[in-house]
């Protein structure tokens, strides 16, 4: 477990943490990982369960669990509703 990336450059590896919720950090630390030479690299991408999902965020039990119909349908349009912010924040920017 924890902390994982000391361990990691414990063992020689080359780490990087990146939010793992946010594509440009991720696509980031390909780019990073690709041209870095000479020991291997691990991209350690940090995340929340049920990320952007009211009802779910932070909660164990959706990690396995099955929403009922109505929840889908919540978890849908939030989802949804962070995609259309995203969207807009993308074409401001």
């Amino acid at each position: 477990r924890e902390p994982l990336a000391e361990k990691w450059r414990a063992f020689g590896w080359y780490v990087l943490e990146v939010d793992g919720h946010d594509l440009g950090q991720i696509m980031a630390a390909f780019t990073l990982a690709r041209s870095h030479g000479g020991q291997p690299t691990v991209i350690i991408a940090h995340t929340v369960k049920g990320k952007g999902v009211s009802f779910m965020e932070k909660k164990k039990q959706w990690h396995h669990g099955v929403p009922s119909d109505e929840q889908y349908q919540q978890a849908m349009e939030e989802l949804h509703g962070e995609l259309e912010r995203l969207s807009r924040l993308k074409v401001e920017a």
